[in-house]
């Protein structure tokens, strides 16, 4: 009995709790109950899906439009007909400096000497020397002025019609943000 003291003292109290625990909610469980009696979910059909009609590409002949093909037979016919007005020279060997964008590097400097001046041009992460004479960018620039503050370019670019034609382009000297750390 002593063991069985205990148990018998709280059975009636989980049963005490039991019954006040539901009504205190019981109205508003009826309440929603009589309020969404009525509503149903409606699913939409799903779609149809029209099956995969694979076409065949025929365009394989026809020279690429996004190549280079344009420019080369320009420079082809151009170099069969007489020469005609500006053109760039593709037989020379490229400098280092061509192979970036001119928008990709900047002017971080420039070394003064007594009959000339270097340009200091970041590329990538490697620091390259420059002087006028020099071909930089991917529109075959050859630097025309090396500046306190910037390097004037002369770049050769095709327009629509296959003509090359020159436009001048600046490099202006990037100032670093001063002060330490």
């Amino acid at each position: 009995m002593r063991k069985l003291a205990p148990v018998l003292m709280v059975v009636p109290a989980v049963f005490l709790l039991a019954a006040c625990g539901g009504g205190e909610f019981a109205d508003l469980k009826e309440e929603l109950k009589l309020l969404s009696k009525d509503l149903r979910g409606k699913i939409d059909a799903l779609p149809v899906v029209k099956p995969y009609e694979p076409v065949p590409y025929a365009s394989f002949d026809i020279p690429d439009p996004f190549g280079p093909a344009k420019i080369e037979l320009v420079t082809k016919t151009a170099a069969s007909a007489a020469p005609k007005g500006l053109q760039p020279d593709l037989n020379r060997a490229k400098e280092p400096l061509e192979a970036f964008p001119l928008e990709s590097m900047r002017m971080v400097g420039v070394i003064q000497q007594p009959k000339i001046n270097f340009g200091l041009i970041k590329a990538d992460a490697s620091v390259y020397r420059v002087k006028i004479g020099n071909y930089m960018g991917q529109n075959f620039g050859i630097i025309t002025n090396i500046g306190d503050n910037q390097i004037v370019l002369r770049e050769l670019v095709q327009d629509a019609g296959g003509d090359w034609t020159e436009r001048q382009s600046t490099l202006q000297l990037v100032e670093s943000g001063g002060g330490g750390r």
